[in-house]
């Protein structure tokens, strides 16, 4: 093999892909693999973690054996993973089996108890310590409805983990026991400025700080993988980020003021705002974009959707207007507008900025002549509605515009949203030339840390403009699309009684 690589793990919401990024210009390799959905309840979601495991183990193996050979790995200089965030899991640290499925970061199982300590007073405790809001989304919550609702012995053994220390501990074959500050900065149970577990909200939450990982920077070497855990051995684990950061990093957002959006499952937008942890910010986040190894850390803004490339499979799975998810752009483009159709894809409620998980999905301007097209365009546009209403909220708090705005996420190749986005928000919107930024994010953590990249303009070096969409001069049409989309989302609101 010519040139070193590095292997990113992305454990997604839907499935898990490992790619090999090299250094010496090379087309990445990478492998993907589902897993399973599960909805036993409306408005509950959970993943089988060891489903999750297997499909990471799989694709690992088969990046490795593609790049270098499973008997053969000093090519490959380091594995970074990053994952989605808030879906959490309680095991056994002995027997190494989950206590059941995983919640995910979707569900809303948990509504009424955030409802409850809202009313109880512990909004501003929760806010000023953790930057976050009270909402099911986050993993507090979900941990706290684990240990009360099914038979987890509290214990040495427990262990209480999101996706990320649940993939080091299986690598590691139970050696390491460990999340990075950014997964830590997701739970609801850390302190985003000592950067560690908060006592008094564990206890708020009855979550024992004993059964939770070791916080960890996300740049820096966490440990080794074991190939008792049928991989290679030996490979150093050097980068972790939850998703949304990790993608901040890979679209080499390193400098306060930059900004980046990513159209997964739901669409998450982050404002780089620097060294200094910014005061709670109304319908926005405040969270860790990273810690690196030596110990420099950046803080970011952050406004998160829950549901826009889920709106794309919704369309596939739900109601059949399309077979896949590429077909969803040209339909769209097929028609001119959408004939005066709003879809709100509220799903599982509204995040940033409305924070309504009671709100739910919602079609208007029904007309005779609506069809397949016009609804579809209206979901492709919702995406771009609802990253304005981030946006606006977050540069309104923040007082700091966003000179222009880097996407990704698999809806990022239509250019039809990159544009209707550009122009929604009357600033560039710029593509990258590699899309999957989330991965690139986690590869640059860990190379970062094992030298393969000497320093963070190195990172900045990597980045490759695609193409970028410039907004129409006159927003006249922009907001007043806008106007009606507002009408739109008024009426998802406080849809489920409670």
């Amino acid at each position: 093999m010519t040139g070193r690589c590095v292997i990113a793990i992305d454990a997604g919401t839907t499935g898990v892909r490992s790619r090999a990024v090299f250094t010496d210009g090379r087309p990445s390799i990478g492998s993907y693999r589902e897993f399973t959905q599960h909805y036993p309840e409306p408005g509950w979601v959970e993943h089988d973690a060891d489903e999750i495991w297997e499909a990471a183990r799989h694709t690992l193996n088969s990046v490795v054996g593609e790049v270098v050979g499973l008997d053969d790995v000093d090519g490959v200089a380091a594995i970074g993973i990053t994952n989605q965030r808030e879906t959490i899991l309680a095991w056994n640290r002995t027997t190494g089996r989950p206590y059941g499925t995983a919640i995910v970061w979707q569900d809303r199982r948990t509504a009424d108890r955030c409802d409850q300590l809202t009313a109880d007073g512990h909004l501003p405790l929760v806010r000023e310590h953790t930057g976050l809001v009270l909402d099911p989304y986050f993993s507090g919550t979900k941990a706290e409805w684990l240990l009360a609702n099914r038979e987890i012995p509290v214990d040495d053994d427990l262990a209480i983990g999101t996706i990320d220390t649940w993939l080091i501990w299986k690598l590691t074959h139970g050696a390491v026991f460990a999340t990075d500050v950014t997964n830590a900065s997701r739970t609801m149970l850390c302190d985003i400025r000592s950067r560690s577990w908060d006592p008094d909200l564990c206890t708020l939450l009855h979550v024992p700080i004993a059964a939770l990982p070791t916080i960890v920077p996300s740049s820096g070497r966490i440990g080794t993988t074991d190939e008792r855990a049928g991989v290679p051995g030996d490979i150093p684990i050097s980068g972790v980020a939850g998703d949304q950061q990790a993608a901040l990093f890979g679209q080499a957002c390193i400098a306060p003021g930059m900004a980046k959006n990513t159209y997964g499952t739901g669409s998450f937008v982050l404002l780089n705002v620097g060294e200094t942890c910014p005061p709670p910010t109304e319908g926005m986040l405040t969270t860790v974009a990273w810690t690196l190894a030596d110990g420099t850390t950046h803080y970011a803004l952050e406004g998160s959707i829950f549901a826009t490339g889920a709106a794309i499979q919704w369309l596939r799975d739900g109601i059949s207007i399309i077979e896949s998810a590429a077909e969803a752009g040209p339909l769209a483009e097929s028609v001119d507008d959408t004939g005066g159709v709003y879809v709100v894809p509220a799903f599982a409620g509204l995040g940033s900025p409305w924070w309504d998980p009671y709100a739910r999905g919602t079609i208007v301007g029904i007309t005779r002549g609506t069809g397949r097209a016009e609804i579809t365009r209206a979901v492709v546009e919702s995406m771009a509605y609802q990253t304005r209403d981030v946006i606006d909220a977050m540069t309104t708090a923040s007082g700091t515009p966003i000179v222009d705005l880097r996407v990704d996420g698999g809806a990022s190749v239509m250019d039809l949203l990159c544009q209707f986005q550009a122009d929604q928000l009357g600033v560039t919107v710029q593509r990258p030339a590699d899309q999957e930024t989330t991965a690139l994010g986690a590869a640059f953590l860990a190379g970062l840390a094992e030298g393969v990249w000497p320093d963070l303009a190195a990172v900045g070096d990597q980045w490759e403009l695609d193409a970028d969409f410039t907004p129409a001069p006159d927003r006249t049409v922009a907001d007043a699309l806008h106007a009606q989309w507002l009408r739109a989302v008024e009426r998802s609101r406080a849809w489920i009684p409670h």
